[in-house]
């Protein structure tokens, strides 16, 4: 892969046919090395956490399709070893959230996937691509779920604010594109049509009810947690890739700073 040419996105946004697809991969223990060493990738490069999670799910038994797609993402990588996270440093201390969720978005299970970024000030400090622990009856369902995770990672970074004596002068903002989720979140009528949710997952609803949340809608096209819930074309890729603070950093040459000292000799 040393000499592979590089891709503009880790997954391509349209399925391709391949011949023998279907077919399970000869090296499992290849496919899960390399899987498992994306995963730290992760950590620093959030334009990667949907692309890994997905190929994390077919561990057990990965196809030749499933090997082409990862070779697909070490092109990508290749191709953006330069690309960071930018943190400003002079910023406000405003935390924020972005959630959406894909509804019923794994062909295998039906279940859907939850993405989120999580915002203080300019600086993107936290995301996550996970797909759900149970099968949603409606897209408002997995919207809900998402707006859950996405309100439990905002109480806990604000505790952890606190505890190194940074105050919010607001409490946080969750942003989502469900209207009907949204309406969840302050209704405090439990309709027939959502009974079926979990007492748990109003969650949201109690910290809108004590002001310590505030929940916005934000039209799709403005959804930043779309790179985390299903692949994307290059152009809204890229565009959401600099929202989320993602830069080029530069590289130093070693090799160049050499010949300039020598010529200084």
């Amino acid at each position: 892969m040393l000499d592979c040419k590089p891709v503009a996105t880790p997954m391509a946004s349209k399925r391709v046919s391949l011949s023998h697809a279907e077919d399970l991969y000869s090296d499992i223990t290849e496919y899960r090395r390399i899987v498992s060493t994306l995963q730290y990738l992760t950590l620093t490069c959030p334009d990667l956490s949907y692309v890994v999670n997905t190929f994390c799910q077919y561990m057990h038994a990965p196809t030749n399709e499933h090997f082409q797609m990862v070779k697909r993402i070490l092109r990508y990588v290749k191709g953006t070893l330069s690309l960071g996270v930018r943190i400003l440093r002079h910023s406000s201390l405003d935390l924020f959230a972005f959630s959406d969720a894909d509804w019923a978005g794994c062909p295998i299970t039906q279940r859907s996937t939850t993405g989120f970024y999580t915002f203080l000030g300019s600086n993107c400090i936290s995301w996550r691509a996970k797909k759900q622990p149970t099968v949603s009856h409606s897209s408002t369902e997995a919207e809900y779920h998402a707006m859950v995770s996405t309100a439990a990672e905002l109480t806990w970074v604000s505790f952890i604010l606190r505890d190194i004596g940074l105050y919010q002068a607001q409490p946080p903002t969750l942003f989502c594109d469900n209207l009907s989720a949204l309406h969840m979140s302050v209704n405090l009528v439990l309709h027939a049509q959502t009974k079926h949710v979990a007492i748990d997952y109003h969650f949201v609803r109690e910290k809108v009810a004590l002001g310590t949340l505030i929940t916005w809608f934000v039209p799709s096209s403005s959804q930043l947690a779309d790179l985390f819930t299903k692949p994307l074309s290059r152009v809204t890729f890229d565009g959401l890739k600099s929202k989320l603070g993602l830069w080029a950093t530069p590289t130093s040459n070693l090799k160049g700073g050499k010949e300039e000292y020598t010529t200084s000799l």
